[in-house]
């Protein structure tokens, strides 16, 4: 009887993707691709297609409280390789996740997970699905830990290629912006810097990304070169705070022996590796969000996504208006004016209306009159959003979150966490909470990549975490924009939205774009500006240029505002990493499709094929003939084009273009 039990728990095991293997434990992807063997040294090998990518090496050091059931006082750590581990159990994860505010109405998410745990009360999920492979660390201790360090190095093949954004404070690396162009380079030969998440690695047939998601109350990853390894690294606890008296900005002045306090049980970040056979591949995995912990904040329909009107990027810069442009009600009520007439449900009040200085959020300057203008903007169906420093809202979170949610502030632009220390992840964490019990939502600037928070909390709209178009404004003309703009969707976007804050009126080619901080100019062309409101997952995304500047050109302002914001489906057509990228997204029967390419201009044919039956007038904004020389020169045309169709398309010199496809009967003529 009982070997008969033995062999029925064995049948089962094989049956839910899983192995017994000699030297350990084998997880299946549900279409048998990826695959983890676990060894009995604590090594994760990771293959697909019967090919080694890569192995990864994981490991915690814990120091457990006195009280602690294994019994070990402060002064004693432990670490997992080399201890015997016994295999708990093997499942099936599927689900089916409604996913507001994402790049599609909702995703079914199906991987083969198995379970291993220690004695001493700790263990790792690991989980393989057809995008790519996970693992966490969890306990089930009752009493506190402290986590001295987590490793996890990422062993790739000798002749591995990476893509890696370093971080910009040599002296500090874990203090800054997470804001970078990559680095293409042989693994071997990469820089000695610390490198932020997303990761990509070329390895063999296929590309492999690093992420996270599911980080609370843990600090972020980073991860450096060495040889043919990424080894990864997190900052250290904060022991001691100050502040730059500039903004009220706090940082971290001093720190602790350790990463992260912990208390209970508890699971611990999923560390992600996404494998990729295309490029086109890249930008719609769902790993991050899938593993994500779901909704807290329960009901969602009191969030709007929507476009706003932004200040800051073009330097309140009116023309032709009879009061003196700046931070003062005149000019926000020009704001409130221009987004009416272009149906934009918002705008940012952006630094300058609390004194920054002082960090007094709590008191707007002489020169706002707040509470008007938000009347205003409710007059005009018009939301005013505000922005703040991270630690000086949370300085003031209640009070600040009260006061303002019943002034009629729709939500705050947070700016300048610039870290991703145990604490700066509890901060985030902490003002969505609060922030959604008085119905704000949130832009979070100065940011890391997301790591699945969004799903957790849908009131963070949008994360910045990314090289934008505020880097046009003190860029150097070596600067390559416009390859950032086809790399950076294959790899950051995996990790979720951008407030990359397009729309620039003002654009530049290669050889005459010139740095202008007062009245900045983009890298490429007028349509290259306008296919980011495509190619990018932004529910809540910018219009950055001046009011008067899209007044003087009403028929491309109308076309771009109409974008919607929120999408049912998104799939790349066509892309390669660094060279263009075509995206088509549907919402409804309308489907947009956006494409981009580097500084070489290319002809690319577009196969109509994922449109429905039918006839759909197709509303098309190109690049203009002389847009090689003038890159706002741009067409818009219209004709009736079917799925039979193939659309042959130009795209100039660090071009782009946008396609609207909308059933006849609904068509909204310009």
């Amino acid at each position: 009887m009982r070997s008969k039990r033995l062999l029925t728990l064995a049948t089962l095991f094989i049956l839910l993707g899983g192995t017994m293997a000699a030297k350990g434990y084998t997880v299946s992807s549900p279409d048998g691709k990826n695959v983890v063997t676990v060894t009995d040294d604590l090594k994760l090998i990771v293959s697909h297609d019967g090919r080694e990518v890569l192995t990864i090496l994981p490991d915690l050091a814990i120091r457990e409280s006195a009280s602690g059931k294994a019994g070990l006082s402060q002064e004693q750590t432990h670490t997992f390789p080399g201890t015997k581990f016994t295999f708990a159990k093997s499942s099936v994860i599927a689900e089916q996740i409604v996913t507001p505010f994402y790049r599609q109405r909702d995703l079914q998410t199906e991987g083969r997970q198995i379970k291993i745990k220690f004695a001493n009360h700790f263990g790792l999920h690991i989980r393989a699905y057809d995008e790519g492979v996970a693992y966490r660390w969890y306990t089930t201790r009752k009493g506190e830990t402290t986590i001295t360090d987590e490793t996890a190095d990422f062993c790739f093949p000798e002749d591995s290629k990476a893509w890696l954004a370093y971080s910009t404070n040599d002296q500090n690396p874990y203090a800054m912006a997470f804001q970078n162009y990559y680095d293409e380079t042989m693994l071997t030969k990469a820089q000695d810097k610390f490198a932020f998440l997303p990761a990509t690695v070329q390895s063999g047939h296929v590309k492999a990304t690093i992420l996270e998601s599911d980080l609370l109350n843990y600090p972020g990853m980073f991860v450096k070169a060495d040889g043919t390894r990424l080894k990864a690294s997190f900052a250290k606890y904060p022991k001691k705070m100050a502040y730059y008296k500039w903004r009220g900005m706090s940082y971290v002045d001093e720190t602790e022996d350790f990463i992260a306090k912990t208390s209970g049980a508890r699971t611990y970040p999923w560390r992600i590796v996404a494998i990729t056979e295309k490029d086109t591949e890249m930008p719609v995995n769902n790993l991050v969000y899938a593993l994500a912990s779901p909704n807290r904040i329960g009901d969602t329909s009191w969030i709007k996504p929507g476009k706003v009107a932004w200040d800051w990027w073009n330097d309140w810069n009116l023309k032709g208006v009879d009061f003196k442009a700046g931070i003062n009600t005149a000019t926000y009520k020009y704001y409130i004016d221009f987004a009416a007439k272009n149906h934009l449900p918002y705008i940012v009040l952006d630094e300058g209306w609390y004194d920054s200085s002082k960090g007094d959020i709590m008191h707007p300057i002489a020169d706002i009159d707040l509470q008007g203008l938000i009347d205003y903007g409710k007059e005009k169906g018009v939301g005013i959003v505000l922005w703040t420093v991270f630690n000086v809202l949370d300085e003031h979170l209640d009070e600040a979150c009260e006061k303002y949610a019943a002034m009629g502030i729709k939500g705050f632009k947070v700016d300048f966490l610039d870290r991703n220390d145990q604490t700066a992840v509890q901060m985030a964490e902490r003002i969505a909470i609060v922030c959604a019990l008085n119905q704000l939502f949130l832009d979070y600037h100065g940011y890391f990549a997301p790591t699945g928070m969004s799903r957790t909390y849908p009131n963070i709209l949008n994360y910045e975490g990314v090289f934008g178009m505020e880097e046009a404004r003190w860029a150097k003309k070596a600067t390559d924009m416009p390859r950032y703009d086809v790399t950076f969707p294959f790899i950051r976007m995996m990790a979720g939205s951008v407030d990359f804050t397009p729309g620039a009126m003002r654009n530049g080619t290669r050889e005459n774009w010139v740095e202008c901080y007062q009245n900045p100019v983009s890298m490429g062309t007028r349509c290259h500006q306008a296919a980011c409101y495509v190619v990018h997952d932004s529910p809540f995304t910018m219009l950055c240029d001046s009011p008067t500047n899209y007044e003087a050109e009403p028929e491309y302002t109308r076309f771009i505002a109409a974008i919607p914001d929120e999408w049912d489906e998104t799939r790349v057509l066509q892309g390669e990493l660094g060279a263009y990228i075509v995206t088509a997204r549907r919402k409804g029967d309308t489907w947009y499709v956006g494409g981009q390419t580097n500084w070489d201009s290319r002809t690319i044919h577009v196969p109509l094929s994922f449109l429905g039956d039918g006839t759909y007038w197709g509303t098309m904004l190109t690049d203009g003939i002389n847009a090689d020389h003038n890159a706002e020169d741009y067409r818009l045309d219209s004709q009736n084009l079917s799925r039979g169709d193939t659309l042959t398309i130009r795209m100039a010199s660090g071009g782009g273009f946008v396609i609207k496809f909308a059933r006849p009967t609904i068509v909204n003529h310009l």
